[in-house]
């Protein structure tokens, strides 16, 4: 027998009714958000870093590096002071859970971190703040790479190595593995390998210091060698220090900061 009409709309709103009941009832289960309670009770933001990431990371006190002065600047619009957790294990891997690093060494990550879904598949991300790619730097402009002896220096998480390894297979090329920055200028230096191809933002940063050429690796016809965005990663479900990090972010962004801050390391705005 048929539920008269007046019956079958008041099933259907009360088992809405106790969809959305139930909802609410499993996210009171949820562990408390204490994130940004914590950092605040410890007056300062820690956050685990590469040792050297130019001009990310520099090391150098006078000038240390675009995420270290954003971050700074960040910390202290919270009230809030900022230590570093250097982590040489940082962006030698796909994975972040291969780099040792957890929730007890620090409550964010900084030094290369782009977003992607692979990062966003481990890590939540703060507001972006520079645009990056695979980039080629060579002491003049290489006509073609096709065939050449190239260093591949890859110290940022996120960015498709497995792309980039099939480009250069696809251009014959002839692969140097670096491990540093030194490393890159060296060899170029020597004339051992024609250029290097890394992160755009570390081939700015060599060409400037060397007096040398840099530009975006090009793509092969029917290849994606996609750009993405520098960001700051936050573990997940830290959301209320995601939204005090980003509301701190946007001020200064709105102020000018930000631009600022890139400027003095002649890195390119972000249009926003």
């Amino acid at each position: 027998m048929a539920r008269p009409p007046a019956l079958r709309r008041w099933v259907r709103d009360f088992g809405a009714l106790g969809v959305v009941v139930g909802l609410l009832g499993a996210l009171n289960l949820l562990p408390p958000d204490t994130a940004l309670k914590e950092v605040r009770a410890a007056g300062a933001i820690r956050v685990c870093v590469p040792s050297l990431y130019p001009p990310l990371v520099t090391g150098e006190a006078d000038r240390p590096g675009i995420d270290i002065e954003i971050l700074r600047a960040v910390a202290a619009r919270m009230g809030l002071g900022l230590v570093l957790a250097p982590n040489d294990a940082i962006g030698r891997d796909f994975n972040p859970r291969n780099w040792g690093v957890t929730r007890a060494h620090c409550q964010m990550l900084a030094g290369g971190v782009v977003a992607t879904s692979l990062t966003r598949s481990f890590l939540d991300t703060g507001p972006a703040y520079a645009r990056t790619g695979w980039a080629v730097v060579a002491p003049t402009q290489p006509a073609s790479l096709a065939g050449a002896e190239v260093g591949t220096l890859v110290m940022v998480s996120g960015l498709d190595r497995i792309g980039l390894s099939a480009h250069l297979r696809a251009e014959g090329v002839r692969v140097r593995v670096l491990r540093r920055p030194e490393d890159a200028i060296a060899e170029l230096g020597a004339g051992r390998v024609a250029a290097v191809v890394t992160e755009a933002m570390m081939a700015g940063d060599i060409a400037a210091r060397m007096g040398w050429w840099s530009g975006p690796l090009a793509a092969r016809p029917g290849e994606t060698l996609g750009q993405a965005n520098l960001v700051f990663g936050l573990w997940k479900g830290d959301l209320t220090l995601k939204r005090a990090v980003g509301e701190a972010f946007d001020d200064l962004a709105r102020e000018g900061e930000i631009d600022a801050i890139l400027a003095r390391y002649g890195a390119p705005r972000l249009a926003r």
